[in-house]
């Protein structure tokens, strides 16, 4: 992947941001990066949050204090609020959330400091392991709010497309697992597990474009279509997954 193409997708606003950080902070810093979509094609400055890892010497309730109003005053220019971390907590959290470390490891550019990411080692076993919990989670949760929308189809469609986010990392690593070259790009992405898992990915494209405005399903019949792919999709990568020799 070649992350430095897209660091000229970080705006001002956030570098700005970086810059009170770094100047402001009442603790220690150990260093700053930006993480996430910002990094990739898929950015959409209209539409995408900017996110965000600092790492601190030390955890101190100041320095969420001193976040609050950097938080009010950028929140319009779409920057998430951080994640903040010691390096201790790192170290100690890479068999927890072997899944998100890895989508750090892989997508960052650091701002400010040491790149701690660029060197973690996260084995394959844990990750594995989270990506079963974490796809077997998510047949759970697609019953539930299928229930919950109590056939009100434009709730189940918003909640449907924004569930869409939480699949990427996901895919990313799975491809790690099954020894496929990682991609940036979306669409390459679900290509990527369509390939490998004889799967296809079309309800996942259907569910980004949802997510960005780009189509619109709002009918109880379109809706429950919808549903049932992607219900049945999670299923068959569940079923994948649980199957890997890692």
């Amino acid at each position: 992947m070649h992350i430095e193409h897209y660091v000229a997708n970080i705006p001002d606003s956030f570098l700005r941001f970086a810059e009170q950080v770094k100047e402001g902070a009442p603790v220690p810093l150990h260093s700053m990066h930006a993480v996430g979509s910002v990094l990739t094609p898929n950015f959409d400055p209209g539409v995408s949050d900017i996110n965000s890892v600092i790492v601190i010497q030390e955890k101190e309730l100041s320095f969420f204090d001193f976040l609050i109003p950097l938080g009010r005053e950028f929140k319009a220019q779409r920057i998430a609020p951080p994640l903040v971390m010691t390096i201790g907590y790192i170290k100690s959290s890479l068999d927890v959330f072997p899944i998100e470390f890895f989508n750090f490891r892989e997508i960052h550019h650091t701002l400010y400091g040491e790149d701690i990411f660029c060197g973690l080692n996260i084995n394959d076993h844990h990750l594995r392991l989270q990506c079963e919990r974490e796809i077997k989670a998510k047949l759970l949760w697609l019953g539930q709010v299928y229930i919950e929308s109590l056939g009100d189809e434009q709730l189940l469609s918003d909640r449907l497309a924004a569930s869409i986010t939480g699949y990427l990392p996901l895919f990313l690593a799975i491809l790690h697992l099954a020894g496929r070259k990682i991609t940036l790009d979306n669409e390459q992405l679900f290509l990527g597990i369509q390939e490998e898992l004889g799967l296809d990915t079309e309800i996942f494209l259907t569910l980004s474009q949802m997510k960005t405005g780009k189509r619109r399903y709002t009918e109880k019949d379109d809706m429950c279509s919808c549903f049932n792919l992607y219900y049945q999709a999670t299923e068959h990568i569940a079923r994948y997954v649980d199957r890997l020799p890692v």
